[in-house]
């Protein structure tokens, strides 16, 4: 089949490489001038890392080189693809600097295909000139994380007026643009802390604004014990009520409750102290489960040990209400009352996952009445033909669950998924999506966050390939961290399954 890629993050490189060695002809299509997705030379910034250790957040057929740090930095994991690419020879498939304008639907032959309408966007003189291809397959692997959400504050065009600027964290690259300014970031996730604690020290100043405070976890516990044998192991994974939970996991939060409730109070209770939340006024509402609403998030390196100094501030429970300038300074007023001088608002507010690729028409069929999208095991639709979705289930074990997912899709394409009938599905996911954005407080990214149960996707994924993983080897994932390189056996399995099919 010749099979259309959109996106060359963990997800589309991936399904590129399992897609080729099942014999197809593949073309993957990035917008970017470089693989990486977030990761890519024009998203990342500064003080960007990984949430994972390298050991875990990895493809299953490449390990990171032994020289790279416990958590590699955003340039190191962007080589990572780009080697990754090279080992299986991939770069011609690729088609770098290349959006996809739009991926329209063919239904009208005994067959249906797609045509996916491209255009280059680095050559100015080509700008614009399109370019549509038939394709028997599409595969969508944009990411979850693909259209940073800005603000529209009041008063940005006097702001601006004013010399000041208002990005998110992707748009910035350069530690000069943010060299002796005023700079004031909102949010409190990842990349809001991971900028904000990076850029201290060279800014005027640094102001972090926060709405909702977020629990964080150290990397290192009592800074000795890692953090992965806490949460990327399946015992860490069961502290979390699953919707359809292991025997084990049925004891954990039966009987074994008060055993749980104590290990989750534990690691508050070490989170606190370590990282002197109650001196800097800086402890979350709410129980440390809480960490595992919508996403976890680890403490960015030096963040407060620079807000105990106070070269770093928080304000709590604040918003901007407008941008203005005051005698030609660039300003953000905050519900608070307070003004505070803002050269650059960063605003590190999230995202929005989008295909706007497809027509409004063909993304309905895709999404119930709340835009969440309905995919059997996050991968396919239930009445879209010749679709699927490689990388919509962000996990701890982002790069496995995508590849897991591409594996699930080559075996689909050739006939060996096992499912119920779509009126099931139909049900099952709706349930899901149901508990899913109860359990995050609708923090759910359209039904594509799983967090934490990146395991349990990865179980019945295999699952519906007809595979599972040995006991000794589940056991071993129980109280220790899960390894890409042990699920090398679902692709050894796939690739005999294709051999005896075409002996």
């Amino acid at each position: 089949m010749h099979i259309a890629i959109i996106g060359a993050g963990f997800a589309g490189v991936s399904a590129g490489r399992v897609l080729t060695q099942c014999g197809h002809n593949v073309t993957i299509f990035e917008k970017a001038p470089d693989v990486g997705g977030v990761w890519s030379s024009i998203r990342r910034y500064p003080g960007l890392s990984t949430q994972n250790n390298k050991g875990t957040y990895s493809l299953i057929d490449v390990p990171y080189p032994k020289g790279f740090p416990e958590w590699p930095s955003g340039e190191q994991v962007q080589e990572y693809l780009e080697t990754y690419v090279s080992t299986f020879n991939l770069e011609s498939k690729l088609r770098l600097s290349t959006e996809v304008v739009k991926a329209d639907l063919d239904e009208s032959g005994e067959t249906p295909s797609w045509i996916v309408t491209s255009r280059t966007t680095t050559d100015v003189s080509t700008d614009g000139d399109e370019r549509a291809e038939q394709f028997d397959y599409l595969v969508v692997a944009n990411g979850i994380f693909s259209q940073p959400f800005l603000p529209a504050y009041p008063g940005r065009e006097e702001f601006e007026a004013a010399g000041g600027r208002l990005c998110t964290p992707s748009d910035i690259h350069e530690m000069s643009e943010v060299q002796g300014k005023d700079v004031v970031v909102v949010g409190y996730g990842k990349s809001a802390c991971d900028i904000a604690a990076f850029i201290t020290g060279s800014t005027r100043s640094t102001t972090v604004i926060a709405r909702h405070l977020l629990w964080k976890m150290p990397k290192k516990l009592m800074n000795k014990l890692n953090y992965k044998y806490l949460m990327l192991t399946r015992l860490g994974e069961g502290l979390f009520k699953y919707s359809d939970p292991s025997p084990a996991e049925k004891l954990l939060h039966g009987p074994g409750k008060p055993v749980r409730d104590g290990m989750l109070r534990s690691i508050q209770g070490v989170a606190v102290k370590q990282l002197k939340l109650n001196q800097m006024k800086l402890v979350p509402d709410g129980d440390f489960e809480r960490i595992a609403r919508a996403t976890v998030s680890l403490t960015s390196d030096g963040f407060y040990e620079k807000v105990s100094t106070g070269s770093l501030k928080v304000k709590r429970e604040t918003e901007i209400v407008r941008l203005f300038a005051e005698d030609g300074k660039p300003m953000a007023e905050l519900t608070d009352g307070d003004n505070v001088p803002a050269d650059v608002v960063v605003a590190a507010t999230g995202w929005r996952q989008g295909v706007p690729f497809l027509s409004d028409d063909l993304e309905s069929r895709l999404t119930d009445e709340r835009g969440n999208f309905e995919l059997w095991r996050f991968i396919l639709p239930h009445d879209v033909p010749a679709l699927a979705f490689c990388g919509y289930n962000s996990s701890f074990y982002s790069p496995l669950s995508a590849q897991i997912g591409a594996l699930w899709i080559a075996n689909h394409i050739m006939g060996g998924a096992i499912m119920p009938p779509v009126e099931e599905r139909r049900r099952i996911v709706a349930e899901r999506l149901k508990w899913m954005e109860e359990r995050t407080e609708g923090k759910h990214a359209r039904g594509t966050n799983i967090i934490p149960f990146s395991l349990h996707n990865v179980d019945e994924s295999l699952r519906g390939m007809g595979l599972q993983i040995s006991p000794l080897q589940r056991m071993r994932e129980w109280l220790l961290p899960a390894s890409p390189q042990d699920y090398k056996f679902v692709a050894e399995a796939l690739l005999r399954r294709k051999a005896g099919r075409e002996g």
